[in-house]
């Protein structure tokens, strides 16, 4: 029955709604996607000659979406998911809410995300969360236990617990899940995914990971103590959200958050998503058994508040199948890695990777493994013979990340970053911040029992403290 998946609507209001036709479509819509979400049967999804003029997707078949943080990021994956119905807009500053609404007038305008769950979760299908990290995983558990499928900036979350949580959730509750680190969706990833499974370069047992951006925010610890006058727009409590009280200060926003410990996760929490991804998910890496962190300029008061201004994270990573262990090093900052002889006058990217295999080395940029290419030239030129005589890459092309995740929504297949994809990626990332705290120590990590078998005090930083008002 119908009406069984609507528990909202009493069942005599329900029969009278269905003599209206106009009400019966959007209630018939709405049991379309409550039985994706509910993953109470398959939904085949429409072929676009039948959709609507021009392959055009009718009202009828449009998400209802609501966002929390509409600017910067927020504003981007605004505009990747415009195509939609844009139901509910949410953010902790004025002036930024007010520049999406008057893009999207017809939407709902929040300060506070819960506010905007509660008056509209009714109407709304998916939500889009692209606050700054410490108030993700807050914002996520909120719509996934109202059963809405969730989109999520990286890192996921702020904590190991935190994420952990949101997977068991979004399992629980059903609910199609993407996470925001868009190089996953694309042409070049799959074809450095075709390049390992080629065995080109041979077994791979090193990669050399980079990112040389700086967020070390030293610099700024004593001007952070001085207490300024909030803008006018901004609700500073609801920013810091579960992130325990402190003064407003400029030097936390807008961005600048990521290099504060207590908001943001450093280059690392915000990269290693992009960059790792490709060897994670070719060479399945899962998690790590071990880490050690190597730290330039480390101070222990300084370090406790904000990010060091390089690091060197090595992570080790047991055999499986056919696959040796694997070693992988994060440079970031000041940290470089060393370049390749392979590459003789040249310079590697700013930010990418160097894959060591037994026979040959490739390096690839930032996003999504872009550019990738075998070392020296005259390897890539043979790769490229090898290439012309590969069976097709078994992996589907992405129609795109946003559109990944939209079809999954609608019943289709599961975007291809789900948080039990991203979610374990963004774990490297977070343990990563975990050892920069401890440096020269080799951390003993046992992912199963989520702890830290040799190091007590490390384990406390796997779980969030949220401030009193505020839950997972």
């Amino acid at each position: 029955m119908l009406d069984e998946y609507l528990p909202d609507v009493k069942r005599p209001i329900f029969h009278q709604q269905l003599m209206n036709t106009r009400r019966a479509a959007r209630l018939n819509r709405r049991y379309f996607l409550r039985k994706s979400a509910l993953g109470v049967a398959a939904v085949t999804v429409l072929p676009g000659h039948i959709l609507g003029l021009n392959g055009a997707t009718p009202p009828s078949e449009k998400l209802n979406l609501g966002f929390i943080g509409v600017a910067g990021r927020g504003g981007a994956n605004l505009d990747g998911c415009a195509a939609e119905n844009v139901v509910a807009l949410c953010d902790v500053d004025r002036a930024r809410l007010q520049k999406a609404q008057e893009r999207f007038p017809k939407a709902k305008g929040y300060q506070d995300f819960r506010r905007m769950m509660d008056e509209t979760a009714r109407e709304l299908d998916a939500v889009v969360v692209s606050t700054p990290d410490h108030t993700h995983a807050v914002a996520l558990m909120r719509a996934i236990k109202e059963r809405k499928h969730v989109y999520s900036e990286k890192p996921l979350a702020h904590s190991i617990q935190e994420i952990r949580a949101l997977r068991a959730a979004a399992r629980q509750y059903k609910v199609a899940t993407q996470l925001g680190n868009q190089g996953h969706s694309s042409d070049s990833i799959r074809r450095f995914h075709q390049m390992i499974q080629s065995g080109f370069i041979g077994p791979v047992r090193e990669i050399h990971a980079f990112c040389g951006s700086y967020y070390s925010k030293v610099a700024e610890l004593d001007r952070a103590k001085e207490t300024m006058p909030v803008p006018e727009t901004l609700d500073w409590d609801l920013w810091l959200g579960p992130a325990p009280w402190r003064p407003y200060n400029s030097c936390y926003l807008p961005g600048k958050w990521r290099g504060w410990l207590q908001f943001g996760t450093g280059v690392i929490g915000d990269w290693v998503c992009h960059v790792v991804d490709p060897v994670f998910w070719a060479l399945d890496l899962g998690s790590p058994t071990a880490l050690q962190a190597e730290v330039l300029d480390y101070d222990p008061k300084l370090h406790a508040e904000t990010c060091p201004p390089g690091t060197r994270i090595t992570y080790e990573f047991a055999a499986k199948g056919n696959r040796p262990a694997v070693k992988l090093v994060w440079y970031d900052g000041k940290m470089k890695p060393p370049t390749p002889p392979e590459m003789e006058n040249e310079k590697l990217p700013g930010i990418g990777a160097v894959v060591v295999g037994d026979k040959g080395k490739i390096v690839y940029g930032s996003h999504g493994a872009g550019s990738c290419r075998v070392i020296p030239d005259a390897q890539m030129d043979a790769y490229r013979e090898l290439e012309k005589t590969l069976p097709p890459n078994p992996i589907a092309k992405s129609p795109g990340h946003y559109a990944e995740w939209l079809r999954a929504c609608k019943g289709g297949p599961q975007a291809g970053s789900h948080f039990d994809y991203g979610g374990p990626l963004t774990e490297i990332a977070l343990l990563g911040v975990i050892a920069f705290r401890y440096p020269g120590t080799r951390l003993q990590w046992d992912s199963a029992r989520m702890r830290f078998t040799n190091h007590a005090e490390a384990n406390r930083h796997l779980v969030a403290e949220y401030r009193q008002g505020w839950k997972l």
